[in-house]
């Protein structure tokens, strides 16, 4: 801990003070409480892309066109300029100094969508060991696509879903891998999850996880598919038993007398049809039977258990989807089922939802939790950051604050409990979360809640956008002297003219750096506001 807030007394304290084994990184975060963007250049001329993130390593700032066909990639550089007077502080930036330009360099720009696809701007991974960006394009929605070819009814369909793997450092697209009539949750990469090199892609109409393997190469590997399927050799040991069983009725056939007559429509075609449940279905199905066959000893009662636990709601386990996917580590994922429709909703909160963890090696269900709300909470709570599964190379996501790694975050949560009218409706709103986006949150030291406290309302490490506001958020120490440090206001610096426009607002906080994007845009399609917050 530091003696003195000084930052010149820190310094010193660093080359004679040896911090504690294992705080190093959180001993020297606390210097960002004096490095603070705490300047503002309002309404930044620049050019009106939507602006995507940083990357996790603040080497690139993502944008897309406006008409959402080109990919432009800036990188940061601070401000320069030269002043002639002694005291540079007490005057005002030059014009030139304002510009866009002045702080971003762009690199290049590159056309990603064809003439009927769009690029998804609320999609983006990013592979930090090779600095390789995952994006993805899609034609428009099909709301009322026929359910063909096994798709589930009831899921849209999109004609074709395309997703690039770019090598940032140049802009070169490396691969690509198409979906036809198919339908991903591109949505804040609610349907993709990239952990190490292998990625996770949820078919919702067709429900099949596709794991890929990002190769050093650049080249998408398809690794497994899990679905229908569980086992890489499950449609083979399928189809020839489908085979050897039709060349048996086939040979019954000919030995009764008198038969005489052949279907040839279905001589040697083995039609597998819906006889089957799929292999991650059945998986399910069977954890639940057994965890209620192991559960009672006697015999009469297992029956009469399984009765009004299994049986009873049969169709109910029989109809669920698989909606969101991530990984845990290397062999698990944990999968969230629910019906059609919370599927496809854009608010899935109100919607009975369930969570199963599956192992990839052995194709087993490891645990599922349905009426046990309270069991899983209990882990959400005191194991968060289990949830939060980040590469082994995201050293900067490895400090985000959450409530089994900061005090400060578990008091809010346990005051958000308290204040919570009903118990089990705040539990249902905590784990409506889980499975948790990948790359949804900043991994920038102001979001820190043991360095600063800030109105979580308005503002969070979370990537959304938020109703915006003409007041500023302000960021205050969480140690001594509780001061306010910064502040943040997006928008015009008089604030808007037009108080009954909607407007939202999203902040881009670099992972490193004292500087941060605030953007404000209204839903008439108007150029956005960019206000530039950086230390000077």
């Amino acid at each position: 801990m530091y003696r003195s807030s000084n930052i010149v007394a820190r310094i010193f304290d660093r080359q004679i003070c040896t911090p504690a084994p294992g705080t190093s990184v959180h001993h020297a975060r606390r210097f960002y409480e004096n490095l603070v963007p705490s300047y503002t250049v309002y309404e930044v001329e620049c050019p009106d892309h939507s602006f995507r993130k940083f990357t996790d390593d603040g080497q690139y700032l993502i944008s897309f066109s406006r008409n959402h066909q080109e990919l432009i990639v800036y990188r940061p550089r601070w401000l320069s300029f030269s002043c002639k007077d002694e005291d540079c502080d007490k005057h005002d930036l030059p014009s030139r100094a304002k510009r866009f330009d002045s702080f971003f360099t762009q690199l290049y720009c590159v056309p990603l969508a064809s003439c009927n696809e769009l690029i998804c701007k609320d999609f983006f991974l990013y592979m930090e060991s090779n600095q390789f960006g995952l994006f993805a394009t899609s034609t428009a929605q099909i709301h009322d696509a026929p359910a063909v070819g096994g798709a589930v009814h009831g899921v849209p369909s999109i004609e074709k879903i395309t997703f690039h793997l770019l090598r940032l450092e140049d802009g070169e697209i490396l691969d690509k891998k198409v979906f036809s009539n198919d339908f991903v949750n591109l949505a804040h990469n609610m349907g993709v999850f990239l952990y190490d090199d292998l990625l996770a892609i949820v078919s919702l109409r067709y429900q099949t996880i596709h794991i890929l393997q990002i190769r050093d190469s650049g080249n998408l590997v398809d690794v497994r598919a899990i679905g229908e399927f569980c086992r890489e050799d499950d449609e083979l040991f399928l189809n020839s038993n489908a085979q050897g069983m039709a060349l048996s009725d086939k040979n019954k056939q000919l030995q009764l007398p008198g038969n005489h007559i052949e279907n040839h429509l279905h001589q040697g075609q083995p039609n597998l049809g819906n006889s089957f449940l799929s292999g991650i279905k059945q998986r399910l199905l069977s954890f639940i039977f057994q965890g209620l066959w192991n559960e009672e000893r006697d015999d009469t009662l297992r029956i009469q258990r399984l009765r009004k636990k299994f049986y009873f709601h049969f169709q109910d386990y029989v109809d669920l989807i698989i909606w969101k996917v991530q990984f845990l580590d290397r062999q698990h994922l944990l999968i969230k089922f629910g019906s059609v429709d919370g599927g496809v909703s854009r608010n899935a909160d109100h919607h009975p939802a369930f969570v199963a963890v599956y192992n990839m090696d052995t194709t087993e269900i490891v645990s599922f939790y349905q009426n046990s709300p309270d069991e899983l909470y209990l882990l959400f709570e005191q194991f968060c950051d289990h949830f939060h599964a980040t590469s082994r190379n995201s050293m900067y996501m490895n400090f985000i604050s959450s409530h089994s790694n900061n005090i400060h975050a578990l008091e809010q949560l346990r005051s958000i409990k308290d204040k919570a009218s009903s118990s089990a409706q705040f539990v249902k709103k905590m784990l409506a979360s889980l499975p948790f986006s990948c790359q949804s949150q900043s991994p920038s030291p102001y979001f820190d809640q043991s360095l600063f406290r800030f109105d979580d309302k308005l503002i969070s490490a979370t990537d959304r956008h938020r109703q915006s506001t003409d007041h500023p958020i302000k960021f205050i120490l969480r140690r001594h002297p509780y001061s306010l440090k910064f502040k943040i206001k997006p928008g015009p610096e008089a604030g808007s003219m037009d108080g009954r426009a909607k407007k939202i607002s999203s902040f881009l906080f670099h992972p490193i750096l004292p500087l941060a994007l605030s953007v404000q845009q209204t839903l008439f399609l108007q150029p956005s506001v960019v206000n530039i917050h950086f230390r000077r």
